[in-house]
């Protein structure tokens, strides 16, 4: 393995995730599988603990800049800590029960969840870009000063969270949705809040991943190594970089490395 390429593309990728708060491990679990021939057991759970460090420095910056919601974060976090331990539970009964095929399961598991989340996030971009009159049925907007407002946080948190600990997905992409959904948050305080619920679900995940003696050290350092100078520097300069363009060529390249793999 080339360990100066792959600081470079974790470079790279920390860069985008700083800009948009999303792409993290859905481009540096595939670039693990595809080009660095890693199994995908292995590649999502480094990736998990990689990615952990990446989005605290990150969330860092953004509590600084003040450029999050510090109730969305609190409330979001309390569903899918709990629901991101189930999801390694579940990994870990399917290590139990048919080892031999974790490797495959996780590799179709991560296709379908990154497939299903560009294709979601793409439409919904797609028909505020070219029919921004277009009157849809608007989801209802979450109230967390309710009780009821925080359980269906908490719900909406514990759904994701099991998805991300599965298959390391999602702890920017899905959530990102659900924050643009339910909590109507401007684009200023959007990838703040999206970065910081998924540091602390991370943190709790990558615990559950080290559990499953799937993670591999001399992968997390070299991606440590880019992915954290990168998204500090991405964080950086959110502030002012076009964020529907960078937003398009991100899902593009995730639909293409979706449906490889799938198929």
């Amino acid at each position: 393995m080339d360990f100066l390429l792959l600081p470079l593309f974790s470079f790279l990728v920390g860069i985008i995730v700083g800009l948009t708060g999303i792409g993290g491990a859905s481009l540096i679990t595939p670039m693990l599988i595809f080009i660095f021939q890693v199994p995908p057991a292995v590649a999502i759970s480094s990736d998990v603990v990689a990615a952990t460090l990446m989005k605290v420095v990150g969330s860092i910056k953004h509590w600084q800049q003040q450029t999050l919601d510090r109730e969305v974060v609190k409330w979001l976090a309390l569903g899918s800590v709990p629901g991101s331990l189930l999801g390694v539970g579940i990994l870990h009964l399917i290590k139990l029960k048919a080892e031999h095929n974790l490797n495959n399961i996780m590799l179709h598991l991560l296709g379908v969840t990154i497939l299903s989340v560009t294709l979601l996030t793409l439409v919904q971009m797609l028909l505020l870009t070219f029919f921004p009159q277009l009157q849809l049925p608007e989801l209802p907007k979450f109230d967390l000063t309710t009780q009821l407002g925080r359980l269906q946080t908490v719900s909406v948190g514990a759904f994701l969270g099991c998805i991300v600990g599965l298959t390391s997905v999602a702890s920017g992409s899905m959530f990102a949705l659900a924050l643009i959904a339910f909590f109507r948050l401007d684009a200023r305080k959007l990838v703040g809040t999206d970065i910081s619920q998924a540091a602390i679900l991370l943190l709790f995940t990558a615990v559950g991943h080290l559990t499953l003696g799937t993670v591999d050290w001399s992968l997390v350092l070299p991606i440590w190594l880019g992915s954290v100078p990168g998204v500090l520097l991405g964080a950086k300069i959110c502030q002012i970089a076009p964020q529907k363009p960078l937003r398009f060529m991100v899902y593009f390249i995730l639909m293409m490395v979706s449906l490889k793999l799938v198929y």
